[in-house]
């Protein structure tokens, strides 16, 4: 199976119906650019709410499965990836199955529960015969990755610190879209391998400390908090982190601050000048350098990377949405898979698999440990190999 920007790379969801809180997301995204096309899936367990979101994306219902292997045994050599959105505790046993099949995988975050759920993927799965591409939608924002090239050509001067936080109140004020009160899903008021907030928070300011400045963490101090009413349950992180290159950071996630729907901000800061932005007000970008000029960048200013179409749907005065950032994402794996697929070099700034997501898997253990010890942890020693 070929494809090209105007001939759509073929997908299969696992996952992701009309009850999913990702599944329309990725749906849309997908699709935005005519990158892909969603033609077969196994939605949801259950039957009637299966063959209803089917029904509303337009798949076939000979291609609409109530179980997933069979709809893997079927679609294998029909489809060009398979896209893997049901809660992370399942995402092992699918991967496992998907893997051994030879199957080409999207997978949303978080890829696994832990380093040793990691090391248990790693003995089946080959970079060289299988494409796995995990989604960590907040890098599709133009000014993130404007942010990433400015620091990567020295704007800010050497890197010495950043800092990365995404409070939320869900446990505190749980609305759903119409404003009403509803539970969190079941999934996620239970800890796996590392804590659960962890893998539904952390593993976004992991990807994005790892994107901006181009370094994986080595040593975390972390402190774990109980604030809700959900007891036992972690719902409040804060750690200290050690870079390379004597870079240091922080991070903070919480599912208990209220007044934040989802306050991501990331705050980088360098010899020579800051820059920060923020998730709510998109398309800004703030800058400060050492003389004293301050600066806001726009898709409006002189950017280094965001003068491309897909960055620019709409004229700039018109933010650019969350669904937008995650279609990004997706046409930079379209891109990927299509080079896997021609056996060609698919060495993308923006997409990332497997090693990645361990690492981010051992930071949250290294953690998880030091919460306990009190002490600075290194995360190598979580890695499981």
């Amino acid at each position: 199976m070929t494809s090209s920007p105007t001939t759509p790379l073929q997908l299969a969801f696992i996952g992701g119906g009309e009850t999913s809180a990702v599944g329309y997301v990725h749906f849309c995204a997908s699709q935005m650019d005519n990158r892909f096309q969603v033609v077969a899936g196994a939605f949801c367990r259950d039957a009637d709410r299966n063959q209803a979101t089917a029904i509303q994306w337009g798949v076939s219902s000979e291609r609409t499965y109530n179980d997933w292997q069979v709809l893997i045994e079927n679609e294998q050599d029909r489809v060009d990836a398979f896209v893997l959105l049901t809660p992370t505790p399942d995402h092992l046993a699918m991967l496992e199955v998907l893997l051994k099949a030879g199957a080409n995988v999207i997978c949303e975050k978080s890829l696994v529960c832990g380093p040793k759920e990691a090391a248990k993927l790693r003995k089946f799965y080959d970079s060289s015969k299988q494409f796995l591409a995990v989604t960590y939608n907040y890098s599709g924002y133009p000014m993130v990755r404007e942010l990433r090239q400015r620091i990567a050509k020295g704007e800010l001067g050497k890197i010495q610190k950043i800092h990365l936080e995404m409070p939320q109140e869900g446990f505190r004020r749980p609305p759903d879209i119409a404003g009403k009160v509803a539970q969190p899903q079941a999934w996620r008021l239970h800890d796996e391998e590392v804590p659960t907030i962890c893998l539904d928070l952390g593993v976004h300011l992991h990807h994005l400390s790892s994107l901006l400045i181009g370094h994986e963490p080595i040593a975390t101090v972390a402190q774990f908090a109980n604030h809700s009413q959900y007891d036992k349950l972690v719902d409040d992180v804060n750690m200290l982190l050690k870079y390379p290159k004597d870079i240091k950071g922080s991070m903070w996630m919480s599912k208990t601050a209220i007044g934040h729907r989802n306050g991501l901000q990331v705050r980088v800061y360098g010899e020579l000048g800051s820059a920060s932005w923020y998730q709510l007000n998109p398309d800004e970008l703030d800058i400060s350098y050492n003389d004293g000029t301050r600066k806001i960048i726009d898709r409006a200013s002189k950017c280094l990377v965001v003068s491309e179409l897909r960055y620019n749907r709409m004229k700039p005065g018109h933010p650019t949405g969350f669904v937008e950032a995650f279609a990004n994402l997706y046409a930079d794996i379209a891109d990927s898979l299509l080079a896997f697929k021609r056996h060609e070099p698919y060495d993308s700034p923006y997409v990332y698999g497997l090693d990645h997501a361990t690492h981010g898997l051992a930071l949250f253990a290294a953690a998880q440990a030091s919460d306990t010890s009190g002490e600075w942890e290194h995360i190598a020693k979580h890695q499981v190999n």
